[in-house]
């Protein structure tokens, strides 16, 4: 009978014990911009439920959602810096529902010591980036939605401030080696100095307490007022399968989380995204710089929605 307490460890660990307490494992693909908001919720949660396992892996958005359809990878919770890589790589398939939960905004995150850091601003930034000799980055759009946004706002910023070829520009004096997987790649090339501004959320910015410069409303991809000027601008990404391919249009920014279909520990999963929409989670988004959205809206089946969400 020895083989019984062992056996009786791993039923405790596999799933919710007697009396409704959460156990086992929770596994979350999260968006990099994500990172330090879900560490801060993960611990609250954990102190909630402390015989629960949260596991965390941070990738670009659209690299999380590959992670499901095209490795087959178990995850619990997907949540996402563009709540269009779920509707468009894992609805319907791997997934059946969508809850916009946070916002955020485009910034140009810099070092103090960047050349002419003292002179840039949201009016003038295009032309000390195309100055010789400045070096600056972005994630990549077929990896990360900041790749494609900082794309989008550069063909934005070109109506805007009514430069022609600007767009053009800035991406031919921006090399592939300052193109990297996801956007927090870069904060370290940036900090060492191999890179002198970096397009990335404004948000980020703010939690690796960096300068930076606030770009126009009108570019930012902030606000819903100019939702029309934003739609004007598109970039093409990787669609599911080989050889096809999206059409990315700008849009107010929007982050979504869902529960793929095959989630391991679903129970643990519905907790946690309660708690990232509660009230409690809404304040550490607040607090690091993505507004949540109240009330949250929800894509997808809704009939599909578990209970404990609606």
């Amino acid at each position: 009978m020895k083989w019984l307490l062992p056996l009786l460890c791993v039923l405790l660990w596999a799933g919710p014990v007697q009396g409704g307490e959460l156990s086992g494992e929770l596994i979350i693909f999260q968006a990099g911009s994500l990172a330090i908001p879900f560490q801060e919720m993960a611990q609250a949660f954990n102190r909630k439920h402390p015989r629960v396992n949260i596991l965390r892996e941070s990738a670009g958005s659209r690299q999380c959602a590959r992670k499901v359809t095209d490795l087959d990878r178990a995850c619990d919770v997907v949540a996402v810096a563009d709540y269009t890589v779920i509707e468009e790589l894992l609805i319907p398939e791997r997934a059946d529902w969508n809850i916009s939960f946070a916002t955020n905004e485009m910034a140009i995150m810099y070092r103090k010591d960047s050349p002419l850091a003292d002179e840039i601003n949201g009016e003038n930034w295009p032309r000390i980036l195309l100055r010789e000799g400045v070096e600056y980055g972005h994630s990549d759009p077929n990896s990360d939605p900041c790749g494609y946004r900082s794309l989008l706002v550069w063909q934005l910023a070109e109506a805007y401030y009514k430069t022609p070829n600007l767009y053009r520009k800035l991406a031919r004096n921006c090399p592939k080696r300052n193109i990297r997987a996801k956007e927090t790649d870069l904060i370290a090339l940036l900090e060492v100095g191999e890179l002198d501004y970096l397009f990335i959320y404004r948000s980020v910015c703010e939690q690796h307490r960096m300068p930076y410069v606030v770009l126009p409303d009108q570019i930012n991809l902030k606000s819903a007022e100019y939702s029309d000027f934003y739609n004007r601008a598109s970039i093409k990404v990787t669609g599911k399968k080989p050889g096809e391919w999206l059409k990315k249009r700008g849009e107010p920014m929007v982050y979504g989380i869902t529960i793929p279909r095959n989630a391991p520990h679903p129970e643990a999963a519905v907790s946690f995204v309660k708690f990232v929409i509660s009230a409690e989670g809404q304040a550490v988004m607040t607090k690091n710089g993505q507004p949540p959205i109240v009330p949250v809206v929800v894509t997808g089946n809704r009939d599909k929605l578990p209970a404990k969400l609606r």
